[in-house]
């Protein structure tokens, strides 16, 4: 059995169209959207509605944790743009979903990042495409177990949530072969950002549960160029299957 895993796509639907070639299914960990482009500020739906230029200054406060500044910013923009921002935000979303799903191959299997808008991305799965979060499914014999989106944080992307409500979902999975998350567990060397400079944050449920029922494999993304790629837990092989908008490959799982 070989399946193909990717995560934080960003909208490189060109690259997710052969994702899955010579695989027997398609593992998507989310970030399908892609909002901003730390690396290139002409791309991304800030940049479409207010340039480059503007996207470029906003990224630089937000690196320096200038948090306040750059909403104070973000704010004056979005007042900018006639009607309600959240329609030209769904708008942009939409036709990125609209792209994304159109190239996704099937089977697959995904759950939503951190940056996702899970209500309107299920208007466009296809035939094949199925979403978990908080539940498993078996693939090959093997019991895999999804678990979707981020923890709060001052960046404030659309899909955080509680670290009440994540630990449920972790609890609802339960001992499974292969844990696929967005987020890593919480280990330092996993979470540590050496582009960025800072650490992201990961998930202490998911690192008691991999503790706990020592799953063949911990799989997940959301941090772009981490420290350390992998890292074992006990038996557990954890790895970051890699940032998918820059590297256009997707990490091969074979058994």
């Amino acid at each position: 059995m070989r399946v193909h895993v990717v995560s934080d796509v960003h909208g490189r639907a060109d690259a997710l169209a052969t994702a899955g070639d010579g695989a027997d299914a398609l593992i998507c960990l989310g970030d399908l959207i892609l909002f901003i482009d730390y690396d290139d500020h002409g791309q991304g739906i800030f940049a479409d509605l207010f340039g480059a230029e503007r996207a470029g200054e906003f990224i630089a406060l937000r690196t320096a944790k200038r948090f306040d500044e750059a909403r104070a910013m973000s704010a004056e923009l979005w007042a900018s743009l006639d009607g309600d921002p959240r329609d030209h935000i769904e708008r942009h979303v939409r036709a990125q979903y609209a792209e994304l799903f159109a190239a996704m191959p099937a089977p697959a299997y995904l759950t939503y990042g951190n940056v996702d808008v899970p209500r309107l991305g299920g208007d466009y799965l296809r035939p094949g495409h199925r979403v978990l979060d908080g539940e498993t499914v078996e693939i090959g014999g093997l019991r895999f177990g999804f678990v979707g989106g981020g923890l709060k944080t001052d960046y404030r992307t659309p899909n955080e949530i509680s670290d009440e409500e994540f630990a449920a979902k972790v609890e609802a999975v339960g001992e499974v072969d292969v844990l696929c998350c967005h987020i890593p567990p919480a280990v330092p060397e996993l979470l540590y950002d050496v582009v960025a400079r800072r650490f992201e944050r990961g998930s202490e449920a998911t690192l008691e549960l991999i503790r706990r029922t020592q799953p063949r494999y911990a799989l997940f993304g959301h941090v772009h160029q981490p420290l350390h790629r992998r890292t074992r837990i006990g038996r557990t092989e954890c790895v970051n299957v890699g940032h998918f908008r820059g590297r256009g490959v997707p990490y091969v799982l074979e058994w």
